[in-house]
């Protein structure tokens, strides 16, 4: 980076727009001229696809003529193509070449910005090399406070398409990859601006799907739980491990966002608009009839020209070319600053890089119901516009200066691979305008007002107490609050106990006893007294706010509370009615339906009306796994039902309602926290042991007041498997279940254990999963991608990704992985995912119904062993997979080599199905 070249671009810009009627256009930058280099002078001239009917609403009246390539604009021309309401004017803060295809951002407690490159993100019309480790995390600073972002650093570099940047206290972030499953912390330990230190957050995080529809945007939410996109559950990090509650479909694909009052806001992406934001998404999914106003799905973009939409003609406004329906959305944003005018506080914005706007949406609360409204529909326009056709609006956030900044990928294509192939309308347009050239560029803007300078008051919060942070949740700025808050939480620094109490109690600003409340409530200090204080405050907002911090209280066995839920469903404001009908839902509790049913009667508002007849009859009956998986079978539900009784009357006692553990004094738990914790949700063979014959002893070098958990093996194989898998599964933990066989197994394999284990002996009995290292060798016989601009590589295997041989089975087939030396291997699992028939297309005019499907499991294989690589042994033959989960023991075998091998040909199938896995996992002994 050239720190004085990027200064002067940026002040060139800024001055453009002042000045723009003698604006002197700069040279283009680096990034700008390799996108001139590899784009065509010649006009493009492009065809009709073969067998596309010119006549269907996909085609009919498209412009076929000669173009010429869209050329990307310095920043200081795109800068003067913009299109604001009077007042408002927009600058930029931080430009290529510093940055490449920027996705997201979020800021530290100094003001650092975190920026998300998506370096790979459809570098062609095939998306070629999109999950190359080719991304980045940058950091930037401003540090001379001229309000430009001209320092910086690669904070973490070589990514596989991250998901996500959270700043997670002093120099560290939260993220993943795409296809993975593991949520990563990374630190810069010696403060050199690069993360130098990896360490596990939590695990069983990922998705399958292509980069568009994998989780996103990992958020905290002032609840001190985080939330993501597509996952339907949230996280948190305690003291004994991160533990997670089920919560709603959010059906959101990139941006998460909150208001004012904690309540998220989650961005869909294909459908165009905000997709869940009536109410907290862990009270569940409620459905509300017309929450958009009348016209809320039509963009008002500024004309473009180019018609460059994936739906075809029949999604082009004429004759501008622009878009007639919003198809795309990406990031969001509630305003909660102070230096832009006050009307836009509460305002909700999104992204639609399709239309190229950003929209500003007034949120209308009527009875208890939100409906939501385009601000600018009447004068058909929206809050951002561009005449730039490479403008694209994939982020934005309410920033630590009190203005919103705007993330611009300034791309060519921003749709995923899977649907700009040959043959598509979008493919035909990229090609003309020769869109697939326009990479490696990327900006991000500030939006100010008129009169309204930018707060130049750098927060410095990493470096100040936790007193002193204490103060900030008053400031006006709600980027602010938010920040203290989560740094107040981290620190678990009690000394401020009393001033948060004070200030929940007693602060002139609402909002600011709402982050004192939730601050308690993560520092673990939140007391009954205290909410049942502020459940009968004057304001509606605050007893809203008591109402969901005392849930924590509830769940850990504070029933006292019960009496004054009852009474809240009582109250005069519907909305409070609401929260009390929605937490009783939430903890079930007792009386429930009837209490409901009492205060519909009493209460006529719209949303009382909903949302009780919605609990009481929900609209759709869900039985799925614990978050979001596959739905259980009778058999299943029935073992958690089991297990939950065992838990309640002869677990809890010890390990707590909750599953924390139950606090002995001084400091000690009775026996160890369940929840969270990362021996319960590994192998199951951990539990199983300790249930059957005890522990006893330290753990990880800390003791307990118990002393010991006793034998329970005099129970039933049943027994057994139904409580643990309540503990894997019902105690904020996500496992797989338990078998009555599974015990038997493991019974007959531990006959001999006298007395009980030693921690530290058991642990090295029993089975943990061997992460993939650089180290091993992974190979296979065949190996073809298995989505459109995926990898070649049979390490796909070990993730959501997968790998798959491509052709159909046959005999002698085969994956193989060499560890760097011989290991002690137990199991095998892998998953064995449905793929499309080979073959098949969607019939745009037939009804939708789902593509033939092939089963892609091993047939019948065998699995071999070697020292050498040369010379063989059959460890297990003649195995049959199945579709889904496959779990293969190996007792346990100690070998260097270990191989796959078909035993089957399948020439003769009518169907060319291919041997696939993924999720792969190796587990062995130490």
């Amino acid at each position: 980076m050239q720190t004085s070249t990027l200064k002067l671009g940026l002040i060139s810009a800024s001055l453009a727009l002042a000045f723009c009627s003698f604006m002197v256009t700069a040279p283009p930058n680096e990034s700008l001229k390799k996108v001139y280099k590899n784009q065509s002078d010649t006009l493009t001239k492009v065809k009709l696809p073969a067998g596309v009917d010119p006549e269907s609403e996909d085609w009919k009246g498209i412009d076929l003529e000669l173009k010429a390539p869209v050329r990307p604009l310095g920043v200081a021309e795109e800068q003067s193509r913009f299109l604001l309401p009077p007042g408002y004017r927009i600058e930029p803060v931080l430009t290529e070449p510093a940055i490449q295809q920027p996705g997201a951002i979020a800021f530290d407690g100094n003001g650092r910005m975190y920026v998300l490159e998506l370096r790979s993100y459809m570098l062609d019309a095939d998306s070629k090399n999109e999950l190359e480790p080719t991304s980045r995390i940058s950091r930037w600073e401003d540090k001379n406070n001229d309000g430009v972002y001209e320092s910086g650093t690669t904070f973490l570099d070589n990514l596989i398409f991250p998901r996500f940047v959270l700043p997670y206290g002093k120099d560290c972030i939260l993220t993943m990859e795409s296809d993975a499953d593991n949520v990563y912390k990374y630190t810069d330990t010696n403060g050199d601006g690069k993360a130098d230190k990896k360490e596990l957050f939590t695990t069983k995080y990922g998705r399958s799907g292509n980069v568009e529809h994998q989780q996103a945007f990992m958020y905290c939410g002032m609840d001190n739980w985080l939330y993501s996109t597509v996952n339907a559950f949230r996280v948190r990090e305690t003291p004994n491990g991160v533990i997670r509650e089920k919560t709603g479909f959010n059906r959101a694909q990139w941006g998460v966002t909150h208001d004012d009052d904690g309540k998220l806001w989650f961005q869909g992406g294909a459908s165009g608009l905000p997709s869940y934001f009536q109410f907290p998404i862990h009270y569940g999914n409620f459905d509300v009839p017309n929450e958009f106003a009348k016209g809320f799905d039509v963009p008002w973009g500024a004309p473009v020209k180019l018609a460059d939409m994936q739906g075809g003609m029949d999604e082009v406004r004429q004759p501008d070319g622009s878009l007639n329906r919003v198809t795309g959305a990406a990031g969001n944003d509630v305003y909660r600053g102070d230096r832009l005018p006050e009307n836009l506080k509460g305002q909700y914005f999104y992204g639609e890089p399709v239309a190229r706007i950003v929209r500003q949406i007034n949120p209308v609360v009527s009875e208890g119901l939100t409906t939501l409204h385009n601000v600018f529909q009447d004068q058909k326009s929206e809050f951002l516009r561009s005449t730039d056709p490479l403008f694209r609006p994939v982020d934005m956030a309410t920033a630590p200066d009190g203005t919103m900044y705007i993330v611009d990928m300034y791309h060519g294509i921003i749709q995923e691979g899977q649907w700009t192939q040959k043959g598509t309308y979008l493919r035909t347009k990229i090609e003309q305008y020769q869109l697939d050239k326009v990479v490696g560029l990327g900006r991000i803007w500030r939006i100010t007002y008129d009169g309204k300078e930018r707060d130049k008051a750098a927060p410095k919060m990493l470096n100040e107490n936790s007193a002193a942070l204490v103060k900030h949740l008053e400031h006006p700025n709600g980027w602010r609050r938010d920040a203290a808050q989560q740094l107040i939480v981290l620190k678990k620094d009690l000394s401020v106990v009393p001033a948060l109490t004070s200030m929940a109690l007693t602060s002139k600003s609402v909002v600011a006893r709402f982050h004192a409340l939730w601050s308690l409530e993560g520092l673990g200090a939140l007391k009954v007294n205290l909410v049942q204080k502020l459940m009968q405050d004057l304001n509606p907002r605050v007893r809203i706010q008591a109402i969901r911090a005392s849930e924590t209280l509830h769940k850990a066995g504070e029933k006292s509370l019960e009496t004054v839920y009852a009474n809240l469903l009582n109250d005069p404001d519907a909305n409070v009615v609401i929260q009390a009908m929605m937490t009783a839902k939430f903890l079930k509790l007792p009386n429930m339906e009837s209490g409901i049913k009492a205060a519909m009667e009493k209460n006529n508002a719209a949303g009382v009306k909903l949302v009780g007849l919605q609990i009481i009859e929900p609209p759709k009956s869900r039985n799925t796994g614990p978050f979001g998986g596959a739905t259980l079978g009778k058999e299943q539900q029935a073992s958690l039902d089991r297990g939950s009784m065992i838990y309640n009357e002869l677990c809890s006692q010890c390990h707590g309602n909750n599953g924390q553990g139950t606090p002995a004094g001084g400091g000690k738990l009775i026996a160890p926290a369940l929840a969270g914790s990362a021996r319960i949700q590994s192998h199951p063979e951990y539990a199983v042991r300790v249930v059957l014959h005890g522990m006893e002893g330290a753990i990880e070098g800390k003791t307990y007041a118990g002393g010991m958990m006793t034998s329970m093996k005099e129970h039933s194989d049943e027994w057994v498997a139904d409580v643990i898998s309540y503990i894997r599964n019902g105690l904020s933990n996500d496992a797989s279940m338990v078998t009555p066989q599974q015990v038997a197994s493991i019974r007959a394999k531990t006959a001999d254990q006298k007395g009980m284990y030693p921690y530290d002996k058991l642990i090295k009995t029993v089975p943990h999963e061997l992460q993939p290292q650089e180290s091993w060798k992974i190979t296979a016989s065949h190996t073809t991608s298995t989505r459109i601009g995926g990898n070649v590589s049979p390490q796909s295997a070990f993730t959501y990704e997968g790998w798959t041989t491509g052709g159909r089975q046959s005999k002698g087939m085969w994956y193989q992985i060499e560890f760097p030396k011989e290991m002690n291997l137990t199991e095998l699992q892998f998953v064995a995912p449905a793929s499309i028939k080979k073959g098949w297309q969607r019939n745009p005019k037939a009804p939708q119904t789902p593509p033939p499907m092939v089963q892609s499991y091993p047939r019948v294989y065998t699995v071999e062993t070697s020292s050498d690589g040369t010379n063989w042994k059959e460890s297990l033959e003649q195995l049959k997979g199945k579709e889904g989960e496959n779990v293969v023991s190996l007792g346990n075998v100690k070998t260097k080599f270990l191989r796959l091998k078909l035993n089957e040909d399948l020439a003769q199938d009518s169907d060319e199905v291919p041997w696939s896995m993924r999720q792969l996992k190796v587990f062995g002994q130490n």
